[in-house]
């Protein structure tokens, strides 16, 4: 727990990358405890707009009320698919 930020969740990036204002889910034993956006992201004390693959990290996530070691955040995007007209 950070004085300035809140609640920063210390974090390892495995796959991927994590890009701030991404929506995240916050899984704990493998059940999905919420699903929010990445309102924060930092490396040391240096604000980052994105985090690949192999570094460590500081998480915030908007409205988390509590984590815990162990938690799992997965990050996604949602991305608009237009529909094609239908061929006859």
């Amino acid at each position: 727990k950070l004085s300035t930020y809140g609640l920063v969740a210390g974090s390892y990036v495995k796959d991927g990358k994590i890009i701030r204002g991404a929506m995240a889910r916050l899984i704990r034993d493998g059940e999905i405890i919420a699903d929010t956006e990445i309102s924060a992201l930092k490396i040391v004390k240096d604000d980052k707009a994105e985090v690949n693959t192999g570094f460590e990290c500081g998480i915030k996530l908007a409205d988390i009320p509590d984590l815990k070691e162990g938690d799992i955040i997965e990050c996604y995007e949602n991305i608009p698919i237009k529909r094609t007209p239908a061929r006859s």
